[in-house]
This record gives C-alpha cells, structure tokens and sequence, in this order.
C-alpha cells in the first residue's frame, strides 16, 4: 500500500514538473472544424467528406499567471462551411482573451470572449451582399494539457449574435431564404509552442 502510495505521489510530482508553468508566450496552429447547423447531422458529411467544413488557424498567444492565469491571443483562422452549391470559405482574425485554470497536473480548462474581425468571405461562383458585420464577438470554451513547452488543447467556439450574408439574384433552394449565418459555430483543435 506505501510503495502504491509512493509510486502515484513520483509519477503525479513527474507530470506536473512536465507542466507548463508561469508567464510566458508562444505560438499556436490547428485545425477548425465548423459546423453548419447540429454537429450531430453534419456527423454523416464529415465522414464522407472530411475535408468539407475543415479549417486551419495560426497564431501567437501570451499567457499571465500560473495556476489560474488570463490568456490573451491573436489568430488568423480560415474556414470552410460545405453546402450542396458550394463552399463558403471565411477569413478572419480572432482575439479570445481566455482565462483558466489548472484542474490537476498538466490538464486546465478554460473559458472567454472571443472577438472576430472578418477579412474575407467568398461562396463558390456566387455574388452575394456584403455580410452585416465584419466584427462580431463570440465565447471559447475548453480543456487542454501541457507537457513541458508544448500543449494541446480542444475547444467548442460560438458567436454570440446572428451575423448572416444575402445572396444577390441566386437559384439557391435549400438555403433558408437564400441567408447564411456566418457566426462562427466550431470544435478547434490547437498545437501550442511556449517560446
């Protein structure tokens, strides 16, 4: 039972020596997984299109505190929403400012505001309006881990209010009143550098 003792005491003490720790920067890429709708109903087209509503961010975040800590960070995402007449692919940046904690050894969770400026919208071969507005505000929230100077994380986005592009003179049938909404609606897979 000691040696047991011992033994879970070393290998908890190892991992958290492993842990990121304190202030500090870095630079962050991933994939974006965006969803049109139910994530439950894109399920279907995922598996037989993967790449469909696949996306990619890159960025660089800075990180004050240590065992609840505020993180603020600047990233340039690019994504792609599938539909049946085409793909409308956006770009923009996105400011989270996240704050988090440590839940035990290398795994924190974390939740904030996310604000996104958007740079470009563009739907396959058709014209559409300008969307309502390019700067919308959203929340983050998720969980990671931290080995040494490299982590992991997996987080669900969504903005806050509707921000929809109208399609001008388009035989588009299967989209609701020929309206997108373009808030961003996401699982995001990030790989992170402390430098």
């Amino acid at each position: 039972m000691k040696k047991t003792l011992l033994v879970l005491t070393l290998a908890l003490c190892s991992v958290t020596a492993f842990s990121q720790s304190g202030s500090g920067f870095g630079i962050k890429a991933g994939l974006n997984y965006n969803g049109n709708g139910d994530y439950f109903d894109d399920a279907q087209n995922a598996f037989e299109n993967p790449d469909r509503n696949a996306g990619f961010h890159i960025g660089v975040y800075g990180k004050l505190g240590n065992r609840i800590y505020v993180r603020p960070e600047l990233v340039y995402t690019n994504t792609s929403s599938g539909y049946d007449e085409g793909d409308l692919k956006i770009q923009k940046l996105d400011v989270p400012i996240l704050v988090g904690t440590k839940v035990i050894g290398p795994l924190h969770a974390f939740i904030g505001p996310a604000f996104q400026y958007l740079l470009d919208t563009e739907f396959d071969g058709i014209t559409f309006d300008d969307v309502e507005n390019d700067f919308s505000v959203g929340l983050n929230l998720g969980v990671g881990v931290n080995l040494g100077k490299f982590g992991i994380d997996l987080r669900y986005e969504r903005g806050f209010s509707e921000n929809e592009v109208s399609f001008i003179n388009s035989n588009i049938t299967t989209l609701d009143g020929d309206r997108v909404d373009t808030r961003p609606d996401q699982l995001i897979l990030s790989f992170s550098l402390k430098l």
